[in-house]
C-alpha cells in the first residue's frame, strides 16, 4: 500500500479514520507479522494511532482458503506487535 502511494498525500488524511491495506491480496505470498507491522509503522507517521484501522488492500475471495487464513493471521499478529509497541511508549 504505502510503497505505491505518494507520501505527501497522506498529510491530507491526518485526523481522519484510515484503513491501511497492510495485506496484498494480489499475491499468494503470506506476509509475516513483522512485514505487516512495518507497514503500520510507516502509516503511523501520518495517521493517528486511534484512527488507524489495519486491513487487507481488497477482498480475498479469489485466494485459496489457506492463503487467506494465513494473511489474516499475519494481519492480526502484525497489528498486535504495533499495538504493544504503542502501549509501551
Amino acid at each position: 500500500f504505502l510503497q505505491r502511494l505518494p507520501m505527501d498525500l497522506l498529510e491530507l488524511i491526518r485526523g481522519k479514520k484510515v484503513m491501511i491495506g497492510a495485506i496484498d491480496v494480489a499475491s499468494h505470498a503470506i506476509e509475516t507479522p513483522e512485514q505487516v507491522a512495518n507497514t503500520l509503522r510507516k502509516a503511523l507517521k501520518f495517521v493517528d494511532a486511534d484512527k488507524l484501522y489495519p486491513c487487507t488492500n481488497c477482498g480475498m475471495a479469489p485466494l485459496p482458503r489457506h492463503v487467506a487464513s494465513g494473511k489474516l493471521r499475519a494481519l492480526s499478529a502484525g497489528a498486535d506487535i504495533v499495538r504493544k509497541e504503542l502501549l509501551s511508549q
